[in-house]
């Protein structure tokens, strides 16, 4: 009867015994990851945990959580995004595509020359709507060695815009508005201006003179009344065809007072489309071993 009766009371105690409540380092693991909240509960629980403990929240980097994924979601979520810089180089080779030096900005609308990496050897920037080139444009960019704007709207071109490019060797303008030729960087192998209004005026007298590297010359398709002077030995191939040259002298490609002279590296030289009759001036070929492609009648 006494086992019966200590039975029966310790039935009536036991609901009134309440389990611990957890503890603090329990309920930071508790979270509801099958939400899409996620997020939310852990800045939560950061919030909680300053306001708690009086701490500051850059301080607390990590909470406990159960396994890694969660702990990278967490380091994600509180680490700031850090600040973009004035000179900030990411805008340009999202419009461009920029790959190991080169930067390739084609048909992309562009109507000024974008900031480049400082690292850039060749921008192509062709078919856009760039009206005018500023020696700012490559102030900080030493190493270029390689501009191609052809197909834009370029009309001028300002002193000193390729005067620090000593590296740069091919430069093209073709098919733009340039009635004059800005001051050329001294290691050129290839310049490419046709298909622009440029005319004799606009060339000065030694533009040409001191590039002795210069192999391709592409002035066709301008304005021009006269071949210009000067012209490096170095040159292979000049294109003149389709201006509005009238005449040429026994200077233009030979040396008069020279009869022994011989400029052995030219391979080529184009004339037809303009005015000229070639038969009429003998003289001015005697040096060369081809002759030039014109009209002779």
């Amino acid at each position: 009867m006494k086992t019966l009766q200590s039975t029966l009371l310790l039935l009536l105690f036991v609901p009134l015994i309440k389990p611990a409540p957890p503890t603090q380092q329990d309920s930071r693991i508790i979270y509801d990851y099958g939400t899409d909240n996620f997020e939310e509960s852990i800045f939560s629980q950061d919030y909680e945990d300053k306001y708690l403990d009086g701490k500051n929240i850059k301080e607390k980097e990590t909470v406990i959580i159960p396994n890694e994924k969660s702990q990278l979601q967490k380091d994600e979520a509180i680490t700031p995004l850090p600040p973009r810089k004035e000179n900030d180089e990411m805008p340009t080779c999202l419009l461009c595509v920029c790959l190991s030096g080169s930067v390739y900005c084609e048909e992309v609308d562009i109507d000024t020359v974008p900031p480049l990496p400082k690292e850039s050897a060749y921008l192509y920037a062709r078919f856009n709507k760039i009206k005018k080139l500023t020696a700012k444009d490559f102030a900080d960019i030493p190493n270029l060695r390689r501009l191609d704007f052809t197909g834009n709207l370029i009309e001028d071109i300002e002193d000193g815009t390729f005067s620090k490019l000593s590296l740069l060797e091919e430069l093209s303008l073709a098919e733009n508005q340039l009635l004059k030729l800005p001051v050329l960087p001294p290691k050129l192998t290839l310049f490419n201006a046709k298909y622009n209004k440029i005319k004799s005026r606009g060339i000065k007298a030694n533009a040409f003179k001191k590039l002795n590297n210069l192999t391709f010359l592409y002035l066709d398709h301008n304005a021009l009344e006269s071949v210009p002077l000067n012209l490096p030995e170095s040159l292979r191939v000049i294109h003149l065809q389709f201006n509005n040259i009238a005449s040429i002298t026994d200077d233009t490609f030979c040396k008069a007072n020279d009869t022994s002279y011989i400029r052995d590296r030219i391979e080529e030289i184009r004339l037809e489309g303009n005015p000229v009759v070639l038969g009429k001036h003998p003289n001015s070929f005697i040096c060369l071993k081809r002759l030039p492609i014109g009209s002779y009648f």
